[in-house]
């Protein structure tokens, strides 16, 4: 893994080779993928909702600690 000094350089000759066009442009990709992700949760059951159909009361009181 890169050191936080090898990232930093990274992040500048990024910078210094890419315009701010560059960066709408991922960010517009990458908020693209993030609601594509988020539309695919929604569509299947969500892990507490599951847990909770799943275990019911007496699993969260022995995981909480309550007797």
């Amino acid at each position: 893994m890169a050191t936080r000094k090898e990232r930093k350089k990274g992040r500048e000759t990024t910078a210094k080779r890419h315009d701010k066009e560059f960066y709408q442009e991922i960010g517009q990709k990458g908020g693209e993928v993030t609601a594509e992700n988020h539309d695919q949760q929604k569509k299947s059951e969500k892990g507490g909702d599951k847990t909770s159909r799943e275990h019911g009361k007496e699993f969260y009181q022995k995981i909480g600690g309550e007797s």
